[in-house]
């Protein structure tokens, strides 16, 4: 990103302003007591661009240390397969963080084995306004602590249906509106014209990257919170009503021929940042709809200054896709960067004032001009963005998916994915039904994962 002198002169103002204007007493005594505070994250140098030069400025009396969650150990314990999740607490156990970087995965269970502080008691006593925090955001924080708030998060990302206006005026096609469901997305993907040589023609609807079969239907699961894994059961299950349908509307989709689809699994093989945004059809106009995070604006806004001859287009946002069980909230939710206290710690209110500086409205209003590291939490702080309204991604609840596969053996993945692929090119070449090829992934699958437990499980004897 290039920025010029008279931004970094506007930049520096803000951060002036910031300081200023915050209220914490802590902040605002420079003679108080130095204290250290030790905070988890993911590098020491993108800790102080993201937080640590403006938290600094506003409480010179605190030393912040960084510790790397690069240095969790990725070796294996006692020759059981490699856990992350027991790696991290074991590198809190070691480090002793006064602030946690906490995986949303893992909350209930730190919380649970007592190694969070909970947050409401602190936002109580101090009156930390919490008005204009995303309540979508808050409550799913609390469903991940099981009901209690154990973190914050300065920023979140959440998908949302992008379409370029101009197409849908030019063909006479309603335009999306909130709340709408994959169906009624597809649906309105069919409505456009599929003439025209294959590098011309336009789509109703495609990601960037070009869409699948089996990516579309697993983009339509997700939305509905759908999982091909039982954690708990250890079972595949994929031979259900629910992925009966998903699979046989991803399959009239692309046989419709509405779809951007790509058959190649290399990804992006240019050299330069014009030809990355030129190979993105809804970037170049050539897609309808596609659904997508808030980042696709600012890849958007560079792409009209990287691309050559580059034809610019009125862009719509609506809020979805919805899962028709649940309308008022969304399975596409990514609650970025949560941070927690260390139950135990000696900084507590050191580390409270950190939580409290980056989740407040000033650093939230220093952080909104850009969009590539997610929207703040804080609403009405970002209307808008290049012209763009903002509203859409405010207005469903960010529900986010607890991952339940943490205890798959990493060998089994590579095997489902060519059990899968087989498959779904038979399905594609209507060799095989959707019952079919369902019965057949769930059973080769399941006996694809069976062998991969009993591979675990010689492993550790063996050791």
């Amino acid at each position: 990103m290039k920025i010029r002198g008279l931004n970094t002169i506007v930049f520096m103002l803000v951060v002036v302003l910031l300081v200023a204007g915050c209220t914490s007493p802590s902040g605002q005594n420079k003679n108080e007591e130095k204290q250290n505070l030790k905070v988890m994250y993911f590098d020491e140098n993108y800790f102080y661009q993201q937080y640590g030069d403006l938290f600094s400025m506003k409480y010179p009396n605190i030393d912040v240390e960084v510790v790397s969650t690069t240095k969790i150990s990725n070796e294996s314990v006692d020759g059981e397969q490699y856990d992350y999740q027991k790696a991290y607490l074991k590198y809190i156990e070691k480090e002793q963080p006064d602030v946690l970087l906490v995986n949303p995965d893992y909350i209930s269970k730190i919380a649970a084995e007592g190694n969070l502080v909970e947050l409401q008691p602190l936002i109580d006593r101090d009156k930390y306004d919490m008005t204009t925090y995303s309540q979508g955001v808050l409550n799913s924080i609390k469903e991940m602590g099981e009901g209690k708030l154990y973190a914050l998060s300065p920023k979140f990302d959440v998908n949302a249906i992008f379409y370029n206006a101009d197409l849908f005026k030019k063909y006479g096609v309603e335009p999306p509106h909130d709340g709408m469901t994959w169906q009624e997305i597809l649906d309105t993907a069919q409505r456009f014209p599929t003439d025209g040589t294959e590098k011309e023609r336009i789509y109703g609807y495609g990601s960037n990257s070009g869409t699948s079969l089996d990516q579309l239907a697993t983009d339509i699961a997700d939305a509905q919170g759908l999982s091909y894994y039982n954690g708990k059961t250890k079972k595949i299950t994929m031979n259900t009503d629910s992925w009966k349908n998903i699979y046989k509307m991803a399959v009239d989709a692309v046989a419709s021929k509405a779809v951007y689809t790509t058959n190649t699994t290399e990804g992006f093989q240019g050299s330069s940042m014009e030809e990355y945004y030129a190979s993105q059809p809804f970037l170049m106009g050539r897609v309808a709809m596609t659904v997508d995070g808030s980042y696709l604006l600012s890849n958007m806004k560079e792409a009209a200054s990287d691309v050559k001859e580059y034809k610019g287009f009125e862009i719509g946002i609506a809020a979805g896709p919805i899962d028709p069980a649940d309308p008022t909230k969304t399975n596409s939710g990514y609650i970025k960067e949560l941070f927690g206290i260390r139950a135990g710690s000696p900084n507590i209110e050191a580390a409270w004032d950190f939580i409290k500086f980056i989740n407040g409205e000033e650093f939230a209003k220093v952080k909104s001009k850009t969009l590539n590291n997610g929207l703040p939490t804080r609403e009405g702080i970002s209307k808008e963005y290049n012209g763009v309204s903002l509203e859409a991604f405010y207005k469903l609840q960010p529900r986010v998916t607890l991952e339940d596969n943490d205890s798959i053996p990493n060998d089994f993945y590579k095997n489902y994915r060519e059990i899968l692929q087989g498959e779904v090119k038979l399905l594609e070449e209507n060799k095989k039904s959707v019952e079919e090829v369902l019965n057949i992934v769930q059973n080769e699958a399941q006996n694809a994962l069976d062998q991969a437990f009993k591979a675990q499980e010689a492993q550790k004897k063996s050791k």
